[in-house]
C-alpha cells in the first residue's frame, strides 16, 4: 500500500535517524541523504518525497555527482537511482546541471539549491591560497 509524501512526512518529522536536534535552534538539522539543504523540512526531505535530489562531491575530489531519485522506480532500489558526474570545470558545470534541471522539469523547486550546493562543493575543493608575506622592510633614514 502506498502512502502519501504528506503523510509520511507526518509521520516521520519529528522521530527520525536522521534528526540533529540543538539547543536554541528552531529548526533541527538533517543528515539524511539526498536533503540539499540539511534541514528537516518536507520541501527539502530525501526520504519522503519520490524524485529528489542530492549533490555530492565526486569519488576523485574533482568535481560533483548528482544523484537523481526516479519517481517511477520507487519499488526497485536497484534501478531508483541515477549518478551524473559533472567535471568540466565549475562554470560549465554549474551551467550543465541547471540545464539538465530545468530541461528535465525535475524538481523546479530545488533547482536554486542545487545550484548552491554544488558551488559550495566545487569552492571546498579548491586549494587553499595563503598570502605570501612580505619581507619587513627597513625604515632607512635619508642622510641630510
Amino acid at each position: 500500500m502506498a502512502t502519501s509524501s504528506h503523510l509520511n512526512w507526518l509521520i516521520i518529522r519529528n522521530n527520525n535517524a536522521f534528526l540533529l536536534k540543538k539547543r536554541d535552534v528552531k529548526k533541527p538539522f538533517s543528515t539524511e541523504p539526498n536533503n540539499l539543504a540539511n534541514v528537516s523540512s518536507y520541501r527539502y526531505s530525501g526520504i519522503v518525497h519520490k524524485k529528489t535530489l542530492g549533490v555530492v562531491p565526486a569519488a576523485d575530489k574533482k568535481g560533483f555527482t548528482t544523484v537523481l531519485k526516479k519517481g517511477k522506480y520507487a519499488q526497485r532500489p536497484a534501478k531508483n537511482t541515477v549518478r551524473v558526474n559533472f567535471k568540466a570545470g565549475p562554470r560549465r558545470s554549474l551551467k550543465k546541471l541547471k540545464n539538465l534541471l530545468t530541461g528535465s522539469k525535475y524538481r523546479k523547486d530545488l533547482t536554486q539549491a542545487a545550484l548552491r550546493r554544488a558551488s559550495a562543493v566545487l569552492r571546498s575543493q579548491k586549494p587553499v591560497q595563503t598570502k605570501a608575506k612580505k619581507p619587513a622592510q627597513l625604515s632607512a633614514k635619508k642622510p641630510e
